[in-house]
């Protein structure tokens, strides 16, 4: 490709829908996802995600991470900070987020896979600082920080072009896998986004036109060497990826290079 591509960010979202934590390394699980990323969820007494898909309120959650220790800090603009071990006292926790919300609520846990959107493509998401900065700029109303906030990806690299990671499903070179550092991983397909990425994370404010300007400013964007045929629409960003069980137990590291399978 021409250039190299750093991994400079690793950022892990350890409950699904709260705050995430930029951290300088990340294990790859059984299921090929990252430890630690979104592999606990809230659930109703459905069984149902309670997520910032179906609710807006989640956004008024402020979390903060312990990770050695496995601890979460949960706080809201009303409730002080109060501290929970993940693994010690998940029925507090529950109780903590069925106060906050109103209803029953349960914490799961899959240490193996977590719970990707994509089950088809559960590896982490895969970004370029350079896309994040570009899409930024689309919105004068958004920073950098905020705008990243909102789109929640895992692995950020540096030293590359704006949408380069729509490279890792299109081109020839990198299609059957590369490398990140030790990790062999495949890109799928764009991620499709949601309404999360229109509002505020810090608030769930709505910014209104984000959709139809991101769309826009897209299609109009889009490299000529990408795949086309995977964009059956243009309201898409980042990189899904597969990471297979022999990578298990493998580690990510900021600094990591990325190079293809015949680098």
């Amino acid at each position: 490709m021409g250039v190299t591509a750093t991994l400079s960010r690793i950022d892990l979202f350890p409950i699904k829908s709260l705050d995430g934590i930029s951290v300088s390394e990340a294990r790859v699980t059984t299921g090929g996802s990252l430890a630690m990323d979104r592999e606990f969820a809230l659930v109703d007494a459905e069984g149902k995600f309670v997520n910032a898909k179906r609710t807006a309120k989640i956004h008024r959650v402020r979390s903060r991470y312990q990770i050695p220790q496995r601890l979460v800090t949960l706080s809201t603009p009303e409730l002080s900070p109060q501290t929970f071990s993940l693994d010690q006292e998940r029925s507090q926790l529950a109780d903590w987020f069925s106060d906050f919300f109103g209803f029953p609520i349960t914490l799961v846990h899959n240490p193996h896979a977590g719970f990707p959107d994509d089950r088809n493509a559960p590896g982490p998401t895969v970004i370029s600082a350079a896309s994040l900065a570009t899409v930024a700029s689309w919105y004068p109303e958004v920073n950098l920080a905020n705008l990243r906030s909102r789109f929640r990806t895992n692995l950020e690299f540096s030293g590359v072009a704006p949408f380069w990671e729509d490279a890792l499903f299109s081109s020839p070179l990198l299609e059957s896998g590369f490398h990140v550092g030790e990790v062999r991983m495949r890109g799928i397909n764009p991620c499709q986004r949601c309404v999360v990425p229109t509002r505020d994370a810090q608030t769930g404010a709505v910014l209104t036109g984000f959709q139809q300007r991101f769309i826009q400013q897209r299609r109009a964007s889009l490299p000529d060497w990408a795949n086309r045929s995977a964009f059956n629409h243009f309201y898409r960003l980042a990189v899904n990826t597969a990471i297979a069980a022999s990578e298990a137990g493998k580690v990510l590291r900021v600094g990591d290079v990325l190079s293809g399978e015949d680098s």
